[in-house]
């Protein structure tokens, strides 16, 4: 497969004029762009440019506003919620990080609920803002029944991911993100479009089967990562992305839903907690203690690191995308 390598400043530029062209305004356009260069920039290619043609999708056929004026509202101390004015995700989650921020350090913990959103991209991006501030973050996603429960054979559950950041004290931080899934679907959308199997116990065809192979898994149902272990926090990241803020639970989400593959409206939770109203000065210096002696044993890598990689690569080397990808880009301009 022939490939095309961007600059980062490219990158932004086709996504953000992809994103022009087809209905956003300068706001989203600008938002949206800089999570698409984020994750080409730390080799996450199933939330990079491979979004833009999905995007582009649902805001030709109106599911989404590319014109949302999300509102920020703080009905409570330690509450932020946005009203994302069936909008994208990242111009939400910009307007409200600064609120979200405040309140966590002044109250020592707040929470964000957003709604009438559609979320497409990584979940890192605004745990790791977060803890670039100092602060723990930890968010929540749902999304359209993909994955069955345990013991299930019919989808139910979306991927549900979730993210954690720790803070570290040269500004850095600890992050991971994960599908309740034992795979991302991006990951699995990727491996049907290069030709690749889908790992073991990734997921089942129509009939209930075990797969490898991706498309057959796309069609079925995907599998939670540890059995009923994985099928029970989808569980949890179901609850507080739907009832607890008043939004669609994943089996709802496919009820509104229009099936264009393109991101769906739903619910997002984001939570940040100020080590210094806990653990004061000894919380970041004892977690320095413990993620030392995780990252000195043999053949252990803390989590984020190969991102954090990537990132240090990608400006010296670019971005490589498939061409067929870049073309499909160009034909959206």
């Amino acid at each position: 497969m022939n490939d095309v390598t961007l600059s980062l400043d490219e990158v932004r530029d086709l996504a953000t004029r992809a994103l022009l062209a087809n209905g956003c305004n300068q706001a989203n356009a600008d938002a949206v762009a800089d999570t698409v260069t984020a994750a080409e920039r730390d080799g996450c290619k199933s939330h990079g440019l491979f979004r833009i043609p999905g995007y582009v999708k649902s805001l030709k056929n109106g599911k989404i506003n590319g014109q949302s004026t999300p509102v920020v509202m703080q009905p409570g101390p330690c509450i932020v919620k946005v009203d994302g004015d069936r909008g994208l995700a990242p111009l939400a989650l910009q307007m409200a990080r600064a609120p979200l921020i405040e309140a966590a350090r002044k109250n020592g913990m707040a929470a964000l609920a957003i709604r009438r959103s559609h979320h497409y991209a990584a979940l890192w991006p605004e745990t790791e803002a977060l803890a670039i501030e100092g602060l723990v973050g930890m968010a929540f996603v749902n999304s359209p029944p993909y994955m069955a429960p345990a013991g299930g054979k019919a989808p139910f559950f979306g991927t549900n991911p979730m993210s954690f950041a720790w803070p570290r004290p040269d500004g850095g931080a600890v992050v991971w993100d994960q599908a309740t899934a034992a795979t991302a679907r991006g990951e699995l959308q990727i491996a049907k479009r290069d030709g690749h199997a889908a790992p073991e116990c990734a997921g089942i065809d129509r009939d209930g089967n075990p797969t490898t192979d991706p498309a057959a898994i796309l069609e079925g149902a995907q599998l939670p990562f540890g059995g009923y272990k994985g099928g029970a926090i989808a569980l949890m990241v179901d609850l507080l992305c739907g009832p607890l803020i008043d939004e669609v639970s994943s089996q709802e989400v496919a009820a509104e839903d229009n099936g264009d593959g393109g991101p769906a409206t739903g619910g997002e939770l984001v939570l940040a907690i100020d080590p210094g109203h806990f653990g004061g000065a000894n919380a970041i210096a004892r977690g320095e203690r413990l993620l030392d002696a995780l990252s000195s044993m043999d053949g252990v890598r803390l989590p984020g690191n190969r991102r954090l990689a990537a990132r240090a690569q990608t400006p010296t080397h670019g971005a490589a995308i498939p061409a067929s990808l870049h073309q499909a880009i160009q034909d959206l301009l």
